[in-house]
């Protein structure tokens, strides 16, 4: 449960430019760790408000805080976040010209400024420490700190050159922040950075917001169509693993109408740039784009993300499905899976790592694949996977608890013959050996073994090798199986021996989805999502896109959709009924509230409905 904000400096600094009258889950505490100058590493999801962990209390400090970014478009988007609110802030990088990087030295030399955003790479110039070293630096905020570590998912080996910081700035805290670091990686982070006692706080990885649907491939583009039938004009990403499939599907989905954009690392600087640009202010609904897209968007109005193809960890679909529902508002992250997916990335990934980080890689690979074709709760999953667990009976959020999932009807009797043929193996090898007796695989190996000579020997050959491998894994995710040892043969559980006895109720998943109507159902929000003027809203974002446009930002830096959502709820019709709004603060309320509050009463009289609700 969030904390309702204290009379003091981080409450009063946090209503004033953010607007907002609570903290987040471990807000309060990463702020306090900022102010006593002990050094932190702060996990939360996407979504979980880290940002504003390290920009409140810049604003309650002496000094200059400096924040470690990785993308000069990440940069950008905070910077005018921040000054939209009325936060002095500034970046400096490779897009800056000679002007713009004097006026910002004009602007820390005479203490005005209290954000600056900057690269690894430019921070650890020599004449860039050399000039921190005589200014006032409040702390270091490393934003994405996974970065840093060879375990993490998007390693980044400029960031291990951060590790000097501790000693060219002995009296200065270190603060890390990332959205996704399972205990390996936090652990990296402390360690190559130097850290002295850090606080860890470590928020829930669950995103209850989101809602998951999992699906096998097998149509993409007709898959992707139905989508966006159902966001129509609704801000979304698309997720593909190849550059090709990227400008395939862009292509495709023009043509059917939809406004997409392509974005991938074979097009130029400037063509992403451009595409990027359009996606954030809104002249196009939906951006396609490879994972070279999205690393630190700060777009908080996504209401829906496709993988139109597997990733390759959970740690990546944590992160990318997590750019959806920022503002936390309901979203749905579908996924369209294929057997190929898994190949494609091993491949890859064979091509560009070696011994440990391979194994590594594949591991994560596979937890992944587990998790496509796995009908176990997929919020319970993921946490889970990080190392926590979700108490819930229900989250009433992903295809599996809604009954969304197409079940075999005779799940009992085949996971009877799949551990029957586990035990005929005397328990000895692992999940693809096994699927390939029971599918009537003439392999050398198994011929050699005798295995074909076994009665579960092609017991379910007209199931094919594939959808039995896929089995088998549902099975070890319910725990009628178990992994054991370095090279994960298959054990026969206890619980297992009861399913063998007919003492059990498994649950497997169908090869294909049948054709058939939806069933699941857009999970609402502590009655967030329907108690508000829906024309109203839409009006709005077309008032905010038209602001956007004029201050050539980004349309979500103007307001928020839950800020929109909260006005077309409240329908205020005076400057101090708009100051209550959700995300207002004093710089926004003085820039936009005349506007807002003309059109809004315009609106509500037109349509005979009552203001300052």
């Amino acid at each position: 449960m969030s904390t309702e904000l204290q009379s003091d400096a981080l409450a009063t600094v946090v209503q004033k430019y953010w607007g907002y009258d609570q903290f987040r889950p471990l807000q309060r505490q990463a702020m306090q760790s900022v102010l006593e100058g002990r050094d932190s590493v702060v996990v939360l999801p996407t979504g979980g408000g880290k940002s504003l962990c390290f920009q409140a209390p810049a604003m309650c400090t002496d000094g200059l805080a400096i924040v470690v970014s990785p993308l000069i478009s990440l940069m950008k988007d905070q910077i005018d976040a921040l000054t939209t609110c009325g936060v002095p802030a500034a970046c400096i990088n490779s897009s800056n010209s000679l002007q713009e990087r004097l006026r910002v030295k004009d602007e820390i030399d005479a203490g005005r400024l209290k954000l600056l955003y900057v690269a690894p790479e430019r921070l650890m110039m020599d004449r860039t420490l050399d000039y921190l070293k005589g200014v006032d630096v409040s702390f270091f905020a490393i934003d994405e700190a996974h970065c840093i570590s060879e375990w993490g998912h998007n390693f980044r080996p400029e960031y291990r050159t951060l590790s000097i910081l501790k000693s060219a700035f002995p009296d200065v805290a270190l603060h890390a922040y990332t959205a996704t670091a399972t205990p390996p990686v936090r652990d990296d982070i402390i360690s190559q950075l130097g850290l002295t006692d850090p606080e860890v706080l470590v928020g829930s990885f669950d995103r209850p917001n989101l809602f998951y649907k999992v699906d096998r491939r097998h149509d993409r583009l007709n898959q992707i169509d139905e989508v966006l039938q159902k966001h129509k004009d609704e801000s979304g990403i698309i997720y593909c693993i190849s550059r090709k499939n990227v400008d395939e599907i862009s292509t495709a989905l023009n043509a059917r109408g939809y406004r997409t954009l392509p974005y991938h690392a074979g097009m130029t600087d400037v063509q992403r740039k451009r595409h990027q640009n359009a996606y954030m202010k809104e002249d196009v609904d939906v951006i396609v784009a490879t994972v070279a897209f999205g690393m630190g968007i700060d777009k908080s109005n996504v209401r829906f993300v496709i993988h139109a193809g597997m990733p390759k960890s959970l740690e990546a679909y944590q992160q990318e499905s997590g750019r959806a529902g920022r503002d936390g508002l309901d979203a749905t992250c579908y996924l369209f899976y294929s057997g190929g997916d898994f190949s494609l990335w091993k491949k890859m990934l064979e091509q560009d790592l070696t011994g440990d980080a391979y194994d590594a890689a594949i591991r994560s690979l596979s937890a992944m694949y587990d998790f496509c074709t796995s009908i176990v709760c997929r919020h319970r999953s993921l946490v889970g996977y990080f190392g926590q667990t979700l108490d819930a009976s229900s989250c009433k959020a992903c295809d599996v608890c809604l009954g969304d999932l197409d079940l075999v009807d005779d799940a009992l009797v085949i996971s009877q013959k799949i551990l029957s043929c586990v035990v005929r193996l005397n328990q000895r090898f692992g999940a693809d050996y096994t699927a390939q007796v029971l599918a009537g695989s003439n392999d050398q190996r198994i011929l050699s073994a005798g295995h074909d000579q076994l009665s579960t020997w092609g017991l379910l050959k007209s199931e094919g090798k594939q959808n039995v491998r896929d089995w088998i894994e549902q099975l070890v995710a319910q725990g009628y199986l178990e992994k054991v040892g370095e090279y994960n043969i298959l054990n026969v559980s206890d619980e297992g021996r009861n399913l063998l006895r007919g003492e059990a109720a498994p649950r497997l998943l169908m090869p294909r989805k049948k054709k058939k109507s939806e069933r699941t159902q857009k999970r609402v929000t502590a009655g967030q999502e329907n108690d508000y003027d829906h024309p109203l809203f839409d009006a709005l974002k077309g008032l905010r896109r038209t602001i956007a446009q004029r201050l050539n930002v980004p349309a979500y830096i103007v307001f928020g959709d839950a800020a929109l959502r909260d006005m077309a709820r409240k329908r205020p019709s005076s400057l101090s009924a708009f100051r209550e709004v959700k995300g207002v603060g004093e710089k926004k309320a003085q820039d936009f509230a005349d506007e807002f509050i003309a059109f809004i009463v315009k609106h509500c009289k037109k349509q005979g409905l009552t203001m300052d609700v």
